[in-house]
């Protein structure tokens, strides 16, 4: 079996914006639709099936930048940190989530602006990206944009600690019965698609109270806002435990396809940028 070259961090980063983009553009009315299931307004009245590329504006500025910061991260940190062997999916966990911490740091304002865009959430004054930012920065400023950065590090941790050791899991077993390093994109897509539906099953909670934080327009300087133990509990008292699974099944499948574009795009960009 051929030996795996590993991408440089420069190979990485290009790939990675290269994969975050084509799966945001393609999937985004998937996502729409998540998120309008998930409001607290209710699905119709977010907008239902009306406007289903609103707040696309805010994926065209983070996507690249996001994806490429994630990637470049978790190659990095999968290269250095000192697990080998019997101990790489703790290898895998450690450093997917070093990279997601990292793309949060830019995902995190895009995620405010494309989700209360998505639903309507200023009306008219925000009907599109570049006013929903507006709208967010002049009645929260810088920290509007980062409202319910706790909790989408909380969702992402999971889900990457889920999706990258069965990613590399399933790589390396598929490697191993037909004897070829590194796979086709095709193959390293059916790996993605199969690890991303499963960790995006498991976390829809998370996943859900990340959108009511972020849809949520109260000025925490002038009210104590619930914490998320509390949020998660309301959600569950008034509505039950079927509202913290609302969207599973457009998530799942939006997930589930976008893994095989996000991380087949990814390693055909890589090979491609290797000289594969």
């Amino acid at each position: 079996m051929a030996t795996e070259r590993k991408p440089a961090f420069t190979q990485a980063l290009l790939a990675g914006a290269m994969a975050g983009t084509s799966v945001d553009l393609l999937f985004f009315p998937i996502d729409t639709i998540k998120t309008r299931l998930q409001s607290s307004q209710g699905f119709w009245k977010a907008g239902g099936f009306v406007g289903m590329y609103k707040g696309i504006g805010s994926v065209f500025v983070g996507s690249a930048p996001g994806a490429a910061a994630f990637f470049s991260t978790y190659e990095f940190l999968k290269q250095k940190i000192p697990l080998r062997d019997n101990l790489a999916p703790f290898n895998h966990m450690l450093a997917a989530s070093g990279g997601e911490v990292a793309a949060c740091l830019i995902r995190v304002p895009t995620e405010v602006v494309k989700t209360r865009t998505q639903t309507s959430a200023y009306g008219d004054l925000g009907k599109s990206s570049f006013r929903a930012f507006r709208m967010v920065l002049s009645e929260e400023g810088v920290r509007g944009l980062y409202r319910g950065f706790r909790i989408t590090v909380m969702r992402e941790i999971p889900f990457t600690s889920l999706q990258f050791p069965l990613y590399e899991f399933l790589k390396s077993k598929l490697s191993q019965k037909i004897g070829r390093k590194p796979l086709y994109a095709r193959e390293a897509a059916v790996c993605g698609s199969i690890a991303g539906g499963v960790a995006a099953a498991l976390t829809t909670p998370l996943d859900v109270l990340k959108t009511r934080v972020m849809l949520d327009l109260r000025d925490p300087s002038k009210e104590k806002l619930p914490s998320l133990s509390g949020r998660l509990k309301s959600i569950y008292a008034k509505e039950g435990m079927k509202a913290l699974f609302a969207g599973a099944l457009p998530r799942t499948l939006w997930i589930s396809a976008g893994g095989a574009v996000f991380l087949g795009v990814y390693e055909w960009a890589v090979n491609g940028l290797m000289g594969l």
